[in-house]
């Protein structure tokens, strides 16, 4: 049983040198990306001056759990949270995610960009509670493991891209969204998500009977092909080439971020070297195999438990989804501490298909009169302004701005600061904006309204340049001053 055991495991780690190898230089680069986006926008979202202060976010976590702060809210913030230290943390995850690039000191590379990121995800508050926050994060962690070599963490890599792809097609046949399940998802999705690309525009105009079978594509590649990933080469590669071209598609279409390029990237693991070899120098071939590590006792025993404790969290989280009964005592502690650390995720975007797309436009005045429309970066705003591309870029407050509009302010919100620090004319906070309407001095007034966006069709393009047009639906945020009965209370 031990020898066959050996040889099974050390099939799959012999034929994955390669994979491996330019996994771990392409998580480098979404890493990098990953640190350099969140960089120049850390203090206008979570600095001093920003939007949500994490000084006061980490006041107010360690007033409520003492001494518990720390497993309640893992980071490094703790030690120092000034917007110095908050850009040298991003610095150092570009340095070691290089360090990675360059195949210098590995693993340590490794842990320090899973422990800086999650530094920063754990405090970033509204602006990094994203899917692919957290698939970085577990797929960041199970690479620490794959430094020694094992085979097992190579299975556990493809049961993580076979669970997210299987999750993001279950999430949308479990919400019974009728969108989904008679086909006319993407009639809606190129126009009302997030921020599209220049390619969204024209795959709005394509015709509805192409939707619909571009629909059933997702649903064959979501809940049928996730299996092909434990089967023989044949399938798997069928399901690697099912795997990009769906990704391949959305990031034609969508900016999001480093988030399919990293679904991309676990489908490495699909391949074994005989693949990834044929596209490879032959220099660079030879000298990867030179690197080979042959896992030990150890690294075959830590990678076997965390496998075994992936698989019971799955089996808890379907479990609690089905019973709806609460887990036993140790169970949902362990749950918990895993959670905290995103080394466990449930994944599953576009559950419900947003049908319609809603827009704020925030403008500020000096005499409540005359209304000058502040522009963000990349979210629609002007009419004939041109669908751009930011992958692997994501312009946080630009989502925000999205998921706002969904539905109605909140009080004590991002966005009730987003007005005060308006007002207040923070720098920090102006440097997310693309127009600054106000650059001399801050308005005296502040408003924000809502209207549906929609595109034009071709020939009103043709005709008049421009993209979109909108239609008036009312106030989204009153017309606010600095001596609103709302900021006094902030002052």
């Amino acid at each position: 049983m031990q020898l066959f055991s050996e040889i099974y495991w050390n099939r799959y780690s012999s034929n994955s040198i390669i994979p491996g190898w330019v996994f771990l230089r392409g998580l480098a680069l979404v890493y990098f990306s990953a640190f350099v986006s969140i960089s120049v926008q850390i203090e206008g979202l979570i600095g001093a001056n920003g939007l949500l202060p994490v000084n006061r976010h980490l006041t107010l976590i360690e007033q409520f759990y003492q001494q518990q702060r720390f497993w309640h809210t893992p980071t490094v913030f703790w030690i120092n949270a000034a917007d110095t230290m908050l850009s040298f943390i991003c610095y150092a995850g570009m340095a070691a995610a290089c360090l990675l690039l360059l195949n210098v000191f590995t693993r340590a590379a490794l842990i320090v960009c899973y422990v800086l990121y999650l530094s920063i995800v754990n405090v970033g508050q509204d602006f990094t509670h994203f899917q692919w926050d957290v698939l970085l994060l577990e797929v960041g962690f199970l690479a620490i493991f794959l430094t020694w070599g094992s085979s097992i963490i190579i299975l556990l890599l493809r049961f993580l891209l076979a669970r997210f792809m299987f999750m993001s097609g279950v999430v949308k046949i479990a919400s019974g969204d009728p969108n989904w399940a008679n086909l006319n998802a993407l009639k809606f999705h190129y126009e009302t998500q997030p921020l599209p690309t220049p390619v969204a525009y024209y795959a709005h105009h394509l015709p509805d009977w192409l939707h619909k079978v571009s629909v059933g594509g997702v649903f064959f590649i979501e809940l049928v092909v996730p299996f092909f990933v434990f089967l023989p080469r044949p399938f798997r590669l069928f399901a690697c080439c099912s795997f990009i071209l769906l990704q391949g598609s959305i990031i034609l279409t969508g900016n999001y971020n480093f988030f399919n390029i990293l679904v991309i990237l676990l489908c490495l693991f699909l391949l074994e070297d005989r693949d990834v070899e044929k596209i490879l120098p032959h220099q660079l071939s030879a000298f990867i195999q030179q690197k080979k590590v042959v896992p030990g006792y150890i690294a075959h025993t830590v990678a076997g438990i965390w496998g075994s404790l992936v698989i019971l969290l799955c089996a808890s989280q379907i479990w609690l989804y089905h019973a709806r009964m609460p887990l036993f005592g140790p169970m949902k502690s362990l749950l918990g501490t895993i959670s905290t650390f995103s080394l466990v995720n449930n994944y599953g975007p576009f559950a419900v298909m947003t049908t319609k797309r809603n827009e704020i436009i925030v403008q500020g005045s000096n005499d409540g009169q005359y209304w000058l429309d502040y522009e963000f970066k990349y979210k629609p705003g002007k009419l004939n302004r041109e669908l751009g591309w930011n992958i692997p870029h994501q312009p946080r407050l630009d989502w925000q701005m999205w998921f706002a509009a969904l539905g109605p302010p909140r009080k004590g919100s991002w966005f009730d600061s987003l007005v005060n620090k308006l007002l207040q004319g923070s720098p920090e906070v102006l440097s997310l904006l693309d127009e600054n309407p106000f650059a001399d001095k801050p308005p005296r007034y502040i408003r924000a309204l809502l209207y549906h966006y929609s595109y034009t069709s071709l020939e009103q393009r043709e005709n008049n340049g421009q993209i979109w047009q909108r239609q008036y639906q009312g106030i989204y945020w009153p017309v606010s001053s600095i001596n609103s009965q709302v900021f006094q209370e902030r002052r």
